[in-house]
C-alpha cells in the first residue's frame, strides 16, 4: 500500500489557519481561480504535499502555484524554495512561482502564465518563475 503524501490528517490545523489567515495576494489570486473560473479546472488552496503546504493546486494538470511575498527573497529561504520545488517535481508536480506584486501588477498575466501551463501550451516566460 503507498503512503498517502497529501492532506495528512495532522496538517490540517495548519491548512486552515493558513487558508483562513492567507495573504491579501493569495486572496487576489484565489478571487480568480475558485469555482473552476479558469479553464473550468478545479484548484484548491493550502493543499498539503509530504510535508510541504502549497498555496494553490489544480490536481487534475499536477500544478502548483506559489505565491512569493519579501521573505522568499533571502538566500537561505530561495535555497530552501530550490530544494521544495526539486522534491515536488520529483514527485511529478509541476510547480510555477509568482510575486505577490505581479498579482496586483498584472493579474492578466499571472492568469495567462497558469492557462498556459493547464492548456499545455509554451510558457510565455519560458521557465517556472513568472
Amino acid at each position: 500500500m503507498q503512503e498517502r503524501i497529501q492532506n495528512k490528517t495532522s496538517f490540517r490545523k495548519l491548512r486552515k489557519d493558513l487558508r483562513n489567515n492567507g495573504t491579501s495576494a493569495e486572496a487576489a489570486l484565489w478571487l480568480q481561480l475558485k469555482g473552476k473560473q479558469l479553464h473550468n479546472k478545479k484548484f484548491r488552496r493550502q493543499q498539503s504535499i509530504e510535508s510541504f503546504i502549497v498555496d494553490f493546486y489544480c490536481a487534475s494538470e499536477k500544478l502548483i502555484i506559489e505565491l512569493d511575498g519579501d521573505v522568499h527573497w533571502d538566500v537561505v529561504t530561495e535555497d530552501n524554495d530550490t530544494l521544495r520545488d526539486k522534491r515536488l517535481t520529483e514527485l511529478g508536480f509541476t510547480v510555477l512561482r509568482f510575486e505577490n506584486k505581479i498579482v496586483f501588477e498584472n493579474m492578466d498575466h499571472v492568469l495567462e502564465e497558469i492557462g498556459r501551463w493547464v492548456n499545455k501550451l509554451p510558457s510565455c516566460e519560458g521557465g517556472r518563475r513568472a
